[in-house]
């Protein structure tokens, strides 16, 4: 779905942010054949949460008058996973991505909207968090470094 000259950005934010729904829909799929326990559990938490945000984009697209975007019958996936670790890396990089999808949501005019994505970003990084717990740097940040030990006073000795 793409915005109109002039528009917001709120039509191709909804367009963008669905399209990297269904492939995380694809995705987490994937990931809940290919897991068990409370990997398997997570990763079917996260497939239920980002099935129901799609969901809830191809309603506002098609209450807004479009006609949102169907899915792909098959995703290549960066990741086929054949180890817990494996499965882990591909869903950070599941919700990274759709992370980075709705970044362009954020920005539109409409206050709903950009409390929406802004959500569903925290959402996502929450869950990438709670499966790898490390933090990238922001954008145009510079990378995390060990911090820098304290100065300490040495005592000198007076002769």
């Amino acid at each position: 779905m793409r915005g109109a000259p002039g528009s917001t950005g709120a039509d191709q934010g909804l367009g963008t942010a669905l399209a990297a729904e269904h492939a995380a829909v694809y995705a987490y799929g994937t990931l809940g054949a290919r897991t068990t326990g409370r990997l398997r559990a997570a990763m079917t938490t996260a497939y239920n949460a980002h099935r129901a945000r799609r969901d809830q984009l191809r309603t506002m697209i098609i209450a807004a008058g479009g006609t949102p975007a169907e899915p792909k019958a098959v995703y290549e996936l960066p990741i086929t996973p054949s180890s817990p670790a494996q499965a882990v890396e591909l869903a950070v990089l599941i919700e990274r991505g759709v992370t980075g999808a709705y970044l362009e949501l954020a920005a539109t005019t409409d206050p709903t909207l950009r409390k929406m994505a802004a959500l569903v970003m925290q959402e996502c990084v929450t869950r990438s968090y709670g499966l790898r717990p490390e933090i990238d740097a922001f954008p145009g940040m510079p990378p995390r470094t060990a911090p820098e030990p304290t100065p300490t006073s040495t005592p000198t000795t007076s002769q």
